[in-house]
C-alpha cells in the first residue's frame, strides 16, 4: 500500500505518538502543497554568517559567528512569541518586525551598538534577505514543481514566512506564480502559521471548490510543523529528510513516510495515482 493504516508520528519534546486511521485512498490528487525552507531551498552558509559580515561591512565589530547564530535563534523564537506571524497578529509592520528581531539577536550575542551603527547594520541585513542572494534552491524543485502541475494537479506554497517570499524571494530564486506554482499561504500575510491546522485549510480552500484533505498532499522537511498537521487534517504527507535529520530517522521507524529528495515524491504520486485508478469501481 502506497499510505499505511495507521500513521504514527513522532512528536517533539518526547510527546507520545500521534496515531491516526487513515482510510484507504480512493480520491485522486488534486492539489500538492509544498514548505519553502528546507524543501524548495536553504541557506548559502549559516544565517549568522550574514549577520555578522554585515557588521564588518559597516566597520563594527561582530562576535564570532557561531554565537551570532545562537543570539538570532533565541532572538527569533522571542519574537515569534511575543508577535507571531511577523507581527501580522498584532498589526506590527514587517520591518520593524524583523529590526527588533535583529538588534535583540545581536544583544544576546553580546553586542549593543548605538541606534546609528544598527540602522546601518540592519539595513544591509535586511536587503540581502530580501533578495536571493543568501539562498539556493535544490535542483530538484524546478523540475518536480513543473511535473506535478503537468498533471494537473494545483501546486501551492505553504510557509511560516513574510510577503517577501511571495513577493521577492521566490520570484529572484526562479519560482514563480503562474509558472512552477498557483498559490501561496504565507503565515505573515495569513496571521496563521504552521503547526496550526488552519493554515492547511486556508491550503485546500485556495486550492480550488470542492476539494477535500484526503485529494491534497503537503511535503515538509518539519514533522511537527508539516507531516503531523496535515496528517492530522486528513491529507497525504511526506517528510523530506534532505540532510539524514535524526528526526527524520526516528520519524521512519514509527511508520511515517519517509523521501530524501522531490523525485521520491513524483513516484510516490504515481503510485497514488495507480491506487486511485485501482480503488474507483468498475462501470
Amino acid at each position: 500500500m502506497v499510505r499505511k493504516s495507521i500513521i504514527h508520528a513522532a512528536t517533539s519534546g518526547g510527546h507520545a505518538l500521534l496515531k491516526q486511521a487513515v482510510r484507504a485512498p480512493t480520491q485522486p490528487l488534486k492539489c500538492v502543497t509544498v514548505d519553502v525552507t528546507g524543501t524548495l531551498m536553504g541557506y548559502k552558509g549559516a544565517l549568522g554568517d550574514y549577520y555578522c559580515m554585515a557588521a564588518k561591512r559597516a566597520g563594527l565589530p561582530c562576535p564570532d559567528y557561531e554565537r551570532m547564530h545562537q543570539g538570532f535563534e533565541v532572538a527569533y523564537k522571542e519574537m515569534d512569541q511575543m508577535y507571531p506571524c511577523f507581527g501580522k497578529i498584532h498589526n506590527v509592520p514587517n520591518q520593524e518586525w524583523w529590526r527588533e528581531c535583529v538588534r535583540k539577536a545581536f544583544c544576546e550575542a553580546g553586542y549593543d551598538y548605538t541606534d546609528k551603527e544598527f540602522d546601518a547594520v540592519f539595513l544591509r541585513i535586511y536587503g540581502i534577505f530580501g533578495s536571493s542572494a543568501p539562498y539556493e534552491v535544490y535542483d530538484d524543485v524546478i523540475p518536480f514543481l513543473r511535473w506535478v502541475r503537468a498533471q494537473g494537479i494545483v501546486v501551492g506554497v505553504l510557509s511560516n514566512a513574510s510577503y517577501r517570499y511571495r513577493d521577492d524571494i521566490l520570484p529572484q530564486l526562479g519560482i514563480k506564480q503562474g509558472e512552477e506554482w498557483d498559490f501561496g499561504v504565507f503565515s505573515g500575510i495569513e496571521g496563521v502559521e504552521k503547526p496550526n491546522p488552519e493554515i492547511f485549510k486556508i491550503a485546500l480552500s485556495r486550492a480550488g471548490s470542492n476539494i477535500i484533505p484526503e485529494q491534497a498532499l503537503h511535503i515538509g522537511d518539519s514533522l511537527r510543523k508539516d507531516f503531523v498537521p496535515a496528517a492530522t487534517l486528513g491529507m497525504h504527507a511526506l517528510l523530506l529528510n534532505r540532510f539524514d535529520s535524526k528526526e527524520a530517522r526516528a520519524a521512519k521507524e514509527t511508520g511515517v513516510p519517509v523521501v530524501t529528495d522531490l523525485r521520491q515524491c513524483q513516484d510516490y504520486i504515481v503510485a497514488l495515482r495507480e491506487e486511485s485508478k485501482a480503488s474507483q469501481p468498475i462501470s
